[in-house]
């Protein structure tokens, strides 16, 4: 397993299939890729796991986070977030966050980040904001 930087267009097919398949692959696409950082891991150079951080002000925001249904539960998204967390302490943000499916709360709890908003919903899909501190 190598966790390597890559371009937003290698992240779309990966974000599309597991993310957003009912809908069209710009739709996966967001404004302001072309100025995030973006991650891929790679096992046996085959792109499993994708995610984009995007930093503003003092916040690094991590969007887009999708792992190959073939390779969860496999540990490979906990080591990318850790990942991200360490790339993101070196950056000038003092804040990690993101809009979490609520399916997903769980996992970001581990690493340490907590809800910090209500329910809302980006497609009938339930979300919340979480954040830690850097």
């Amino acid at each position: 397993m190598d966790i390597r930087t890559i371009s937003w267009q290698q992240t779309i097919p990966l974000r599309h299939r597991v993310l957003w398949p009912s809908k069209p692959p710009e739709f996966c696409h967001i404004d302001g890729d072309e100025d995030g950082l973006h991650f891929g891991v790679f096992v046996n150079e085959l792109l499993v796991c994708v995610a984009s951080v995007y930093l503003n002000q003092n916040r690094a925001r991590l969007r887009k986070f999708a792992t190959d249904t073939d390779y969860q539960n496999q540990g490979i998204g906990s080591k990318m977030l850790m990942h991200i967390i360490q790339s993101s302490k070196q950056s000038k943000a003092k804040f990690f966050c993101c809009d979490a499916r609520e399916t997903a709360l769980d996992f970001y709890k581990r690493f340490g980040m907590r809800v910090s908003s209500e329910r809302f919903y980006k497609e009938n899909v339930a979300y919340y904001k979480m954040e830690v501190a850097l």
